[in-house]
């Protein structure tokens, strides 16, 4: 497989993964690096920048597209944004150092856009986050070869 596709296809999956599309691109990033055929940094930076534009596009979902919530095609169920809301209101932009994780990550990401969370903050957050949960997978994928 050409680097090309390879470090495109992370990409897309990366930014799928972010988006509210069942996804994940942790098991695309580990058969990469268990290829070793990019740099484990090359790796990161593209599952990272993926992943992040995901969730910019879930902030600019929850700030524009949230007055047709109660829409059925839209993409969050209320409760779910309900829920997710509540917790940001309770904590605050910090949540946004939960994007990572599973379930709750991408709901966060559309209640901060709902919020109206200033971008710079969110932006600085959510690669936060991501990135770093990028490098400690790499890490220990890389720790296993």
């Amino acid at each position: 497989m050409s680097a090309l596709a390879e470090l495109g296809g992370l990409f897309l999956v990366a930014l799928g993964a972010a988006s509210l599309l069942p996804m994940q691109s942790e098991p695309v990033l580990v058969g990469l690096l268990l290829l070793g055929e990019q740099p484990a940094w090359l790796l990161v930076a593209v599952a990272s920048l993926g992943n992040t534009l995901g969730s910019v596009i879930n902030w600019w979902l929850g700030r524009e597209l949230v007055r047709w919530r109660d829409r059925r095609w839209f993409p969050v169920k209320p409760a779910a944004l309900d829920r997710a809301t509540g917790w940001y209101r309770r904590w605050g932009h910090w949540s946004l150092l939960l994007s990572w994780a599973p379930v709750i990550g991408d709901p966060l990401t559309l209640a901060a856009g709902v919020m109206r969370e200033p971008f710079g903050r969110f932006l600085l957050l959510v690669a936060i986050a991501k990135t770093g949960r990028y490098v400690v997978l790499a890490l220990a994928t890389r720790g296993l070869t």
